[in-house]
């Protein structure tokens, strides 16, 4: 009898797994049966608060993810240079925060595909002598550029600005206290993503976005190296709902075409 449970044992548990696999729920999650997103939200129209809630494009797609996943989307608020951290320790699934895909982020996690495009522009006073890009970069200029800390806008900055002796940056842990240093005074102008640019331009009379853009980019998810499992399955479901439209309808709700 023992010689007959036993292989009658191995395959129910074998259709068990086979099961599990078939529904496409993976185990490996932060929290069993959630998708943990960290992002820093103060980065609209891809992540802000509405009504004490977080909302925005990249809560929606994580929320599309999460549910072809049966799992329901749990989303952290934390500093934007906290995110990867988190990731990497374990502590979120995912990092979705107009995350940029650069070669140093990509040696300390694994970025899902693209999903949107991504353009930095500057933000200066309407009276401000800055009329476009170049100027930054003019031999004597020395301009103060105010930027959210860890983007991408302080990167590129950096390493062309700051690092060659044209100019300062200025960092700060959100996009909205670099503008309203701009407003008072502090510096000469902000580095940001055009979307939350128009926001801040919008809700602070006096300020303007130049014609010029500074950089484009690429957004995507950022995922631990160690969860080979669960990236799979969150990229192979962020593809259907890329080719499928879904995140295009989402990006089109909060991005109006001018």
């Amino acid at each position: 009898m023992k010689k007959i449970l036993k292989p009658l044992a191995l395959l129910l548990a074998a259709a068990l797994l086979l099961s599990f696999a078939a529904c496409g729920t993976p185990k490996y999650t932060v929290k069993e049966g959630t998708l943990t997103m960290a992002t820093n939200a103060a980065f609209p129209p891809y992540e802000f608060y509405e009504g004490g809630k977080i909302t925005g494009i990249d809560a929606e797609i994580a929320a599309a993810i999460a549910d072809r996943l049966g799992l329901t989307l749990v989303i952290e608020d934390m500093e934007f240079d906290a995110i990867i951290t988190s990731v990497q320790k374990g502590k979120a699934d995912i990092g979705m925060a107009g995350m940029t895909v650069t070669p140093e982020r990509e040696e300390a996690v694994s970025f899902t595909d693209s999903y949107a495009l991504g353009v930095q522009v500057i933000i200066v006073r309407e009276d401000s002598p800055i009329t476009s890009v170049d100027d930054l970069f003019e031999e004597g200029a020395n301009y103060i550029i105010g930027v959210q800390r860890n983007t991408t806008g302080d990167i590129y900055t950096t390493e062309d600005i700051e690092n060659e002796g044209l100019g300062t940056i200025d960092r700060y842990s959100k996009g909205a206290e670099a503008v309203m240093a701009l407003l008072t005074g502090k510096v000469d102008c902000v580095v940001i993503d055009n979307e939350p640019a128009k926001a801040f331009v919008a809700e602070n009379p006096g300020l303007k976005i130049l014609d010029t853009e500074y950089v484009e980019e690429m957004y995507a998810g950022a995922m631990s190296k160690k969860n080979i499992t669960l990236y799979e399955a969150v990229n192979r479901e962020l593809k259907e709902l890329i080719a499928d439209g879904t995140v295009q309808k989402i990006i089109d709700k909060y991005i109006k075409v001018d």
